[in-house]
């Protein structure tokens, strides 16, 4: 069997035992905030510390003014943790933060690892002004994982499960059940298991098996009675019916990985079982970006996906003391200890999902159902004409998606008096309801036109399968624009009216996907403004043509202009404030790792103008750092809902903060936005919009129950407070105060314009 050369990521400093002792971990609590202590630049790190570095100008040319995104990531999913780690937290909602968390921390190795391996065997550095070495920032990153793994097993351990156990809620091991259970769970086994089951050996006649990315497995070494050589056999635990058994009507629940293992006679009778190991492995998930634009992306799409089933193992976890059965498969995986994570608990912690979703309301956050929007609650006149009557913005999950962004593309797909739709699919939900609507529309004799990308990260294939069912309807199905993503997120309808043809928009700054718009917070704009609507049209053209198109009325479009606008406003706001006029920059995002843009922040620090970021994954700047950042302010809201919308706010000179610019849409402030993907940003006019918008952002920023704030060296502490008023507002946290607005009639979102 081929095998690619072993890995080496840091032999000088260190060489992983498969017996080493773990790293002893820290509690990441709200109150002993997570990432302060063992974080990125913290000590016995090799981060470099901002108060050593030198200080003024002189900083604009330091690779050190930036932090490493991957740590900065980790950081991020340290503050998810820290929400199952929170007792305050409803106790199946901490269940599922844990299950999160480890979603999250699969998604790292597959999109990041990968490429960070892959940079130390090739001997390539990093893109840009990384601080650290490929192989130097991979020792990091695993030594920061392993810390915060520690303290998943801990909360797991020590608080969740005890914490369900004395809910009535218990996760057992096979020598924790009755009599009874065990003949319901061997009975479940026979009839619902067992048939599915494919033992595979390995010896002369049968070679290793394929072992599937993020698949759960059994290991063995059996052999015949008496015999001295023992072989290896793979059992997969399959993902159906499921990965947890419910017990009777009790809440009593043991994991199918242990029902099987008490059950492998039935899979190899009359041999001997001489040790079991549950394992569990992640594979490379990055497609290799091609230099040569393929005839057909939809065909190399495919080509690829298939690829991507075969590609490198770059994490192995097991339980401890695997022994030789864990240098076998470490062996012919290919992996390295560097590569190999013990694992003490569920070796698959999604598998609690299962859990998480029990009916039990009182363990749970309260429930929210999002009510319709004011401007859109008289059915009896069609959206289109609510739409005439003044720009409608809206605040999902607050703001029912199905009736406004659903009920839009719905009604244009019905109207007689709608000639056309076109529509850009990014990640769109397994429902299809977008889908369904815009494949009627065609079959009805509309011009449909439907941009759906392709290269959307794990939703490849589920595209693939929207973008056959549109065509197969007759919409006209483009695959994005050469060499770029398509990102935005948009909508037009063209309707035929008394006065002629009226174009409609959509803008927003999530996915048309009506699952993700009940727990994401998002923005959205519908509009039939002309400027607006038809720098839409031209964006449109641009997508599904040939348009070299480099000019817009009123969006910011990347990579056409976005940046640069971006660039000029921050520069505009420094050259107010070194004028002594009002400045002032607020900018809430997803991510921050664009360099142009984080020196062009520095710089507009150091003239002085105060900013205010609201990051809520990863951000490379560092703030507050004499000499460079002294006025930025970075904060990170996680919460019960993902905030994922982007706002972005320029002073402009005014005192009045309403009196500034403000824009909301889908890029972050990162490269891949900026440079490579098709993205949007649309001004908000309505001075009602404005302040609704600086109302989101304001109580973002003064959140002491949700907000999290980052220091100089990349770590976060807690903003919650033991001194705020429980009856301040403040206290609530943002979620809980725009639900309460909702609920009391006072929307932050005022639908009409001015």
């Amino acid at each position: 069997m081929n095998r690619r050369a072993p890995r080496h990521t840091r032999p000088s400093r260190t060489v992983f035992s498969l017996a080493a002792e773990p790293i002893a971990g820290e509690s990441l609590t709200p109150s002993a905030q997570p990432g302060g202590g063992s974080g990125v630049g913290a000590a016995g790190s090799t981060e470099p510390n901002p108060a050593e570095a030198s200080s003024g100008p002189d900083w604009l040319s330091e690779p050190a003014r930036f932090l490493s995104r991957d740590l900065s990531w980790l950081e991020f999913n340290a503050r998810v943790l820290a929400i199952a780690q929170d007792v305050s937290t409803p106790l199946l909602e901490r269940v599922r933060f844990l299950s999160i968390f480890s979603s999250n921390l699969d998604e790292f190795f597959m999109k990041r690892v990968g490429r960070l391996r892959e940079s130390v065997q090739s001997g390539r550095a990093l893109p840009g002004a990384e601080a650290y070495g490929p192989a130097d920032l991979l020792f990091q990153v695993r030594e920061r994982i392993q810390k915060l793994l520690l303290a998943r097993t801990e909360c797991w351990r020590k608080s969740v499960r005890p914490a369900l156990a004395s809910a009535g809620i218990h996760i057992l091991h096979w020598e924790d059940l009755s009599g009874e259970e065990r003949a319901e769970a061997d009975h479940w086994f026979t009839r619902n298991v067992f048939p599915i089951l494919t033992p595979l050996a390995v010896d002369s006649g049968h070679r290793f098996p394929f072992i599937s990315n993020q698949s759960l497995s059994l290991a063995l070494l059996v052999r015949r009675p008496g015999a001295t050589e023992a072989h290896f056999a793979r059992v997969k635990v399959p993902d159906a019916p499921a990965r947890l058994l419910r017990l009777g009507s009790a809440l009593r629940f043991v994991s199918v990985r242990e029902i099987i293992e008490r059950n492998l006679g039935e899979l190899f009778p009359g041999m001997e079982v001489l040790q079991t190991l549950g394992f569990r492995v992640t594979r490379d998930a990055e497609l290799d970006p091609s230099d040569e634009q393929p005839d057909d992306l939809l065909e190399a799409m495919e080509r690829q996906l298939k690829e991507r089933r075969f590609a490198d193992v770059v994490r192995l976890e097991a339980p401890a003391g695997g022994g030789r059965i864990l240098r076998f498969l470490a062996d012919e995986l290919a992996v390295g200890p560097e590569d190999i994570y013990e694992v003490d608990g569920p070796l698959d912690y999604t598998m609690l999902d299962t859990i998480a979703d029990l009916d039990i309301g009182e363990l749970h956050f309260p429930r929210w159902a999002p009510s319709a929007p004011r401007a859109l609650e008289d059915q009896s006149k069609s959206i289109f004409a609510q739409i005439r009557a003044g720009d409608i913005l809206l605040q999902h999950p607050y703001d029912s998606f199905e009736a406004s962004v659903e009920r839009f593309v719905r009604e244009a797909a019905a109207d007689p008096k709608v000639l056309c739709i076109k529509q850009s699919l990014y990640r769109t939900s397994g429902d299809g309801a977008f889908v369904n609507a815009l494949a009627r529309a065609a079959e009805s004799g509309k011009q449909v036109a439907v941009l759906v990308e392709l290269r959307a990260r794990f939703d490849e294939a589920r595209n693939i399968s929207w973008a056959r069912k549109l065509e197969d309807a007759g919409a006209h199905v483009a695959y994005g624009v050469v060499g770029l993503k398509t990102h935005t997120k948009m909508a037009l309808v063209v309707r035929q009216e008394a006065a002629g043809l009226r174009c409609y928009a959509h803008v927003g700054t999530g996915n048309y996907n009506s699952r993700t718009a009940s727990i994401y917070e998002d923005l959205s704009l519908l509009t039939c403004n002309p400027e607006i609507t038809e720098d839409v049209v031209d964006l449109f053209n641009l997508m599904t043509g040939r348009s070299r198109q480099t000019e817009f009325r009123r969006l910011l479009v990347a990579p056409v202009a976005m940046k640069q606008r971006f660039l000029e406003l921050i520069e505009r706001e420094a050259a107010f404030a070194q004028q002594g006029q009002p400045a002032r920059i607020v900018a809430k995002m997803n991510q921050l790792e664009d360099r142009g843009v984080m020196d062009a922040l520095y710089r507009a620090s150091q003239a002085g103008v105060p900013i205010d970021l609201l990051v809520r994954g990863f951000c490379c700047l560092r703030p507050g750092v004499p000499g460079l950042s002294e006025n930025i302010r970075v904060r990170s809201i996680v919460g019960r809902f993902l905030e994922h919308s982007r706002i972005f706010h320029f002073g402009a000179g005014r005192a009045d903060p309403l009196d500034g610019e403000f824009f909301i849409g889908s890029a972050d402030w990162m490269y891949r936005n900026l440079q490579t993907r098709v993205e949007a940003a649309v001004p908000l006019e309505s001075r009602g919009h404005r302040e609704s918008v600086w109302r989101i952002l304001k109580w973002s920023m003064e959140d002491t129950r949700l907000g999290w704030d980052m220091q100089g060296d990349g770590s976060f502490r807690s903003s919650a407070s033991t001194e705020t008023a429980q009856a301040d507002d403040r206290q609530l946290g943002l979620h809980s105060r725009l639900m309460a607005a909702a609920v009391a009639g006072t929307s932050l979102v005022r639908p009409q314009s001015d």
